[in-house]
């Protein structure tokens, strides 16, 4: 059996979809690319909310971001993928550590996590996390995206708003020495919050996990040993 970290194998014959005449072009090829999506399946299959989990546990896995006994701000949380990774890796469900979840939308319930439905950018909510946490953050993860647009250009600016967003918030919790995984679009824009980030954390790198689909232009900047301080 494959281990979390690893590309899911023995991949079964191309599910075909037929077009629906309710349903749009767009919604026929994403839900191919769903029954297609290898993934997809294994995420099912082990009970993982959303394929996402796979990305954080590869990141981990290279990067070791989560450790047992850690405290974790999981920002834009739902469905919750991520925040069952944190879950299991620090501990959080046998009283290790802690997980905050935090999105705009309603997540689930999750044991081990506390889950906060708000906008993590307003003090009060901000103030809500740290007292959750019941103390410094060890590590800030941001698996936002803002709705697609369908235009690139803006879609980049408007995702590299939220990681600068990530980033303002994680200077404001984290413990030195903590880290931080946000995701960005590829393109140019982003060298401003690179050279911010790169100011607060000792270690600065761009990933982009197997799980990450090829013809996704998403990659993560994951930023190590930050230099702040409560």
């Amino acid at each position: 059996m494959k281990g979390p970290g690893e590309r899911p194998g023995g991949r079964p014959a191309a599910v075909r979809v037929r077009t629906a005449r309710r349903r749009k072009p767009a919604s026929t090829e994403w839900l191919k690319r769903q029954l297609n999506d290898p993934y997809v399946a294994e995420a099912r299959r082990v009970g993982w909310r959303s394929r996402a989990a796979f990305k954080l546990i590869q990141l981990d896995d290279r990067f070791h971001l989560l450790r047992p006994g850690f405290r974790v701000v999981d920002l834009g949380c739902a469905p919750g993928g991520w925040t069952q990774v944190a879950v299991e890796r620090v501990g959080a469900a046998a009283g290790r550590g802690a997980v905050i979840g935090i999105d705009l939308s309603e997540t689930a319930p999750l044991s081990g996590a506390v889950l906060l439905r708000g906008d993590f950018r307003t003090v009060e909510t901000a103030a809500a996390v740290v007292a959750a946490l019941g103390g410094m953050a060890d590590a800030v993860l941001s698996d936002m995206a803002a709705p697609a647009t369908g235009h690139a250009a803006t879609d980049h600016l408007r995702i590299v708003a939220l990681a600068e967003e990530a980033f303002a918030f994680a200077r404001e919790v984290l413990r030195p020495g903590g880290a931080l995984v946000a995701k960005v679009f590829q393109g140019g824009t982003e060298a401003g919050l690179l050279a911010a980030v790169k100011r607060d954390f000792a270690e600065v790198r761009h990933a982009k996990p197997p799980a990450s689909r090829a013809e996704s232009a998403e990659t993560y900047v994951v930023a190590k040993g930050f230099r702040g301080g409560p």
